[in-house]
């Protein structure tokens, strides 16, 4: 038997040309599943805090020093794609890293009843590569991008050598991420796939 899926959009905002993926997601995906989609097709590493801003309601990961900041998280995991829709919410807003800053608009664009023979979440479509981690918000990877794709620039070596390889903001790498996708939907019935390297970057 099938099951519904809702096509979503993400566009993270202040990029330009921007930055976006589109998914179809099972309606029981839950916010905190949401996040780990994202980080995958972001090429992500989950370093960092999130949240989702729905309304006037926030949720991930409730801490104790929330209450000194007088923030009222509610947990990403309690609640799941479905019910948003059954309230009506079509948009609402994914933070990660709040040092960074990375704001994304997600938006669900239709919902349907999925093919029996897919298995969810499924990768659709995206342009431009993201930003890497801890770049320095989106005037850190504006200066990124300029000094990686001149070889004259002073800071090309250096950049180029931080962050470990080649930079072409225009390759997504389709391919992984189909594969990254893939794996994760074969694993969305059990423990969440955290996508997480083997080495960290280090700060600008």
């Amino acid at each position: 038997m099938s099951e519904t899926v809702a096509r979503i959009r993400i566009e993270l905002e202040d990029t330009d040309p921007l930055v976006w993926r589109e998914l179809d997601l099972p309606m029981s995906t839950t916010l905190a599943a949401l996040h780990d989609i994202i980080q995958v097709v972001m090429d992500w590493w989950d370093y960092h805090l999130y949240e989702f801003v729905i309304g006037d309601k926030i949720y991930g990961e409730p801490h104790p020093d929330d209450e000194i900041y007088e923030r009222k998280v509610y947990k990403a995991r309690a609640i799941r794609l479905g019910t948003l829709l059954d309230r009506d919410v079509r948009a609402f807003v994914y933070v990660y890293d709040f040092g960074d800053n990375w704001r994304h608009r997600i938006t669900v664009e239709s919902v349907r009843q999925g093919d029996a023979d897919t298995v969810y979440p499924k990768f659709i479509a995206g342009a431009r590569r993201a930003p890497p981690e801890d770049v320095g918000g989106i005037t850190g990877f504006e200066e990124f991008l300029e000094a990686v794709s001149d070889p004259e620039h002073e800071d090309h070596e250096r950049l180029l050598e931080w962050y470990g390889k080649p930079f072409d903001p225009e390759d997504i790498d389709e391919r992984s991420l189909h594969v990254s996708i893939n794996d994760f939907a074969a694993r969305r019935r059990g423990p969440l796939l955290r996508h997480r390297g083997d080495a960290r970057k280090k700060p600008l």
